[in-house]
């Protein structure tokens, strides 16, 4: 997920709004931003990293395949 920064403005605009806030909604709100900093590591499974080619085509299809879906450019742009 992207992350998004703010300028002080920013942030004082928010805390005006959560300053109305009760006590109890405030300290929920602490609670998750403090949970939002924690930094979860995912763990990766190396054999998912790894493999055969699995197709059920045979050589020749694949590469004719690879060949049918090549581009050519049909000018030349100069920079003149």
């Amino acid at each position: 997920m992207a992350n998004l920064t703010l300028n002080n403005k920013t942030l004082e605009k928010y805390f005006g709004m959560f300053r109305g806030l009760d006590n109890l909604s405030k300290k929920k709100l602490i609670i998750k931003l403090t949970e939002s900093l924690e930094i979860k590591e995912e763990k990766v499974d190396l054999k998912t990293l790894f493999g055969a080619w699995e197709d059920n085509k045979d050589s020749d299809e694949i590469i004719k395949e690879i060949r049918e879906s090549r581009v050519e450019k049909a000018e030349d742009i100069g920079f003149e």
